[in-house]
C-alpha cells in the first residue's frame, strides 16, 4: 500500500488549504482513512478520520468545525479541507490507513499500518 500526501504549503492565519492523499496498492474503497499531524518538538496527534464509505467521520476537538475530511473512492483519494487556519495548525500532516477492511474509524495512531510521507503546512500569524 502506498500513500502519497500533497497540498501543503504556507498560508496566512485565517486562510485555507486542501490536502490530498492518493492511495494505491489495494482496494481503497474498503478501508477507513485518517489524517494525523506532528508539530516541531511534539508528538504525532490525530486530526480526522473517515469510514470506508464516507458515512462516518471523526475529528479532534482542536479542528472540529474548521477541518473537513472527505473521500472520493473513484479517485482513490482522501482529502482534508482546512479552513480558518491558525498558527498552531503548523505541522507535517500525514495520511494513514488501517490494515483491516470495513473496520471502524480510529484516533489512535498505532491502529494504522500504512503511512504517507507527510506534507508540511505552515500557518503564519
Amino acid at each position: 500500500v502506498q500513500l502519497q500526501a500533497s497540498g501543503g504549503g504556507l498560508v496566512q492565519a485565517g486562510g485555507s488549504l486542501r490536502l490530498s492523499c492518493a492511495a494505491s496498492g489495494r482496494t481503497f474503497s474498503r478501508y477507513a482513512m485518517g489524517w494525523f499531524r506532528q508539530a516541531p518538538g511534539k508528538e504525532r496527534e490525530f486530526v480526522a478520520a473517515i469510514s470506508w464509505n464516507g458515512g462516518s467521520t471523526y475529528y479532534a476537538d482542536s479542528v472540529k468545525g474548521r477541518f473537513t475530511i472527505n473521500r472520493d473512492n473513484a479517485r482513490n483519494t482522501v482529502y482534508l479541507q482546512m479552513d480558518s487556519l491558525k498558527p498552531e495548525d503548523t505541522a507535517v500532516y500525514y495520511c494513514a490507513a488501517p490494515p483491516t477492511a470495513y473496520g471502524g474509524i480510529w484516533s489512535r495512531s498505532e491502529l494504522y499500518q500504512y503511512w504517507g510521507q507527510g506534507t508540511l503546512v505552515t500557518v503564519s500569524s
